[in-house]
């Protein structure tokens, strides 16, 4: 009896692994696509397959043809600040790969918790760095020291 009992508290105390494992797997696997067939020319290929204007575009471009900036009500981006600041110690510790794996996991359930409008954010990515500083600069300077990155749009795999 005592066994079955050690491996139901066993595999409750590893659920939250497994679902943070299946989500980060999910998003790599639905990132993985768009990065190679989202570019406008083929790789390999000197010319171009077709140009609206003679300027190529720009990942920056391609968002604004989009036109949509993602817009957040007060208490989501609160929410977020929320996520994020217990965080900041962990990722000082474990460094800039990891912590950009749990800032990837936190934003995307973040983001699933407002609507799911996780292909909004990464459309949009930098609505982290208005809402951040916006809502907590504090919180958005430290991400950005821990995660050694120049803004939390840059951190965000997608």
């Amino acid at each position: 009896m005592s066994h079955r009992r050690w491996t139901s508290t066993r595999l409750v105390r590893r659920a939250p692994l497994f679902v943070i494992t299946a989500a980060v797997l999910a998003l790599t696997a639905a990132c993985g696509g768009s990065t190679t067939s989202g570019s406008s020319q083929p790789q390999g290929s000197s010319a171009p397959l077709t140009t609206k204007s003679g300027a190529p575009t720009t990942s920056s471009s391609t968002t604004q043809a989009q036109g949509e900036q993602v817009t957040v009500s007060d208490d989501a981006a609160k929410q977020l600040c929320d996520m994020l600041r217990p965080q900041l110690s962990d990722w000082r510790v474990q460094g800039p790969t990891l912590g950009k794996i749990s800032l990837n996991a936190s934003v995307h359930e973040w983001a699933l918790r407002n609507g799911g409008i996780n292909l909004k954010v990464l459309g949009d990515k930098e609505v982290l760095d208005r809402v951040t500083t916006k809502s907590c600069s504090d919180v958005r300077d430290q991400a950005i020291s821990a995660l050694e990155i120049p803004n939390l749009a840059a951190g965000l795999v997608g």
